[in-house]
């Protein structure tokens, strides 16, 4: 009989000690440590069967390249933040907020690969399989299709049902409830955790299946369990949305078979998340015309281009220290462009109020909507509208000069797609010829950019 041993396991990192700590002195977080009990040979480290596999040193000249395609999905938006699709022996995890279409998003997928003669394994341990076929009737999905349902919280059943249906993809809904009967601690804590993931790791690289497990997130947007959850896993996608907005955008962090950079946008309804094709008309569809403070910007995810919008509003503030709010951009860059505007051209901003937001719940990290943000803040400051058909690209460094982005003439063939017929560019890129019709104005810092906007 194994022998048993008491640990104490930090639940945000997987540091373990032999008593209990106020405070990880590993990740720094407090009154994270938990009492787990577990023995000595963790079922990990034999293997899901209970025989560890005989593996001996291979001159990489002998190894079989991996010849394995992606499996398109059939969702345009899924498959482009995927690289392509699914790769068969590959594990992807989907974490996000409550509520946000994680479950909805995995099922509609199970639906359209079962639609195109594959064979899918949903696995939950949240909901019962009345409950499950209730949402799919409700996205439409046929229940004549090759979707099996399996509502179990062991790893040892989930593995058996996989060996039995042999399907193509295996969705675990969440990874936060599924436990190993070798431990005795409670299902997702961080023993817990490593030992299913590792299991299910096992089962996946074994059979040419893909695995996409759904996690919980904490109550600061990260995924739940420790980080190693993440470096065991091939994919790691996040499901952003803010509460009030139709709108979710699917965006990978790590992903070993293709770019991170890539952006997936939809729409929750009633049947479900439908995929938007062309995200900058969808953002721009309410934009007020001739209103100050309001911007076209044009930041580039991944390959694709889109145009949003971006306000600002600047107000008298009658506070000692003036409020600088912000939503979808960065606030500490933010407070440094509006320091390089009093700066560079003067305006007194000092005893002001100033709110940035991207309109539709978008959050843009680029720098190429620096010159947007001066923009839409000198725009409100100065209550004169930004002239139509006019979208604004380029970076500000701290001097007031405007610096060259890439991908300049995707993002101008973009935005003449949509009707404008101007744009404000570095001057370093003048060089760059735009689409037909469209009147290049070059900018070399804030200054003759607020200039040409005037």
């Amino acid at each position: 009989m194994a022998k048993v041993k008491t640990q104490f396991v930090c639940q945000s990192c997987g540091s373990a000690a032999p008593k209990w700590l106020g405070r990880c002195p590993d990740c720094g977080a407090w009154n994270s440590y938990q009492e787990e009990t577990c023995a000595a040979e963790p079922a990990a480290a034999r293997g899901w069967s209970g025989q560890a596999a005989a593996t001996h040193p291979v001159r990489l000249a002998e190894i079989e390249a991996a010849t394995g395609h992606p499996i398109p999905i059939g969702i345009g938006e899924l498959d482009r933040v995927l690289g392509g699709g699914l790769i068969p022996g590959s594990m992807v995890l989907l974490g996000g907020d409550p509520g946000i279409g994680k479950s909805t998003i995995a099922l509609q997928a199970l639906a359209h690969l079962a639609g195109n003669g594959h064979r899918g394994l949903y696995a939950t341990g949240e909901e019962s399989a009345a409950q499950v076929k209730r949402r799919a009737l409700r996205l439409g999905v046929d229940p004549e299709q090759s979707v099996f349902i399996l509502t179990e919280n062991t790893v040892d059943a989930v593995a058996r049902a996989i060996q039995d249906l042999n399907p193509t993809i295996c969705i675990i809904d969440s990874i936060q409830t599924i436990y190993s009967s070798a431990l005795t601690s409670a299902p997702g804590t961080v023993s817990q955790l490593r030992e299913v993931t590792t299991q299910l790791l096992y089962l996946t690289k074994a059979r040419p299946m893909a695995t996409l497990l759904i996690g919980h997130v904490t109550k600061d947007g990260t995924l739940a369990g420790p980080k190693v959850l993440e470096h065991m896993v091939d994919t790691v996608l996040y499901f952003e949305g803010e509460r009030g907005h139709q709108y979710r955008l699917l965006r990978a962090v790590k992903n070993r078979f293709g770019s991170t950079n890539e952006l997936g946008v939809f729409e929750m309804t009633g049947e479900g998340l439908r995929e938007v094709s062309n995200p900058s008309e969808l953002f721009l569809a309410e934009r007020p015309a001739h209103a100050a403070g309001s911007v076209v910007i044009a930041p580039l995810e991944g390959t694709r281009p889109m145009l949003v919008e971006l306000q600002a509003l600047v107000s008298h503030s009658g506070l000692a220290n003036p409020r600088r709010t912000v939503i979808g951009v960065e606030g500490a860059r933010v407070g440094l462009l509006i320091a390089v505007l009093e700066r560079i051209t003067g305006l007194a901003l000092h005893d002001q109020d100033v709110f940035v937001n991207v309109a539709g719940g978008l959050k843009i990290a680029e720098p190429a909507s620096d010159l947007g943000i001066v923009t839409a803040i000198a725009s409100s400051f100065r209550n004169r509208p930004v002239p139509e058909r006019t979208v604004v690209i380029g970076e500000v460094g701290l001097t007031g000069e405007v610096r060259a982005v890439v991908g300049l003439e995707t993002r101008m063939t973009e935005a003449h797609k949509l009707g404008f017929r101007r744009a404000i560019v570095p001057k370093g890129q003048a060089g760059i010829k735009g689409p037909k019709g469209m009147e290049l104005t070059t900018a070399g810092n804030v200054a003759e950019a607020l200039e040409c906007l005037s």
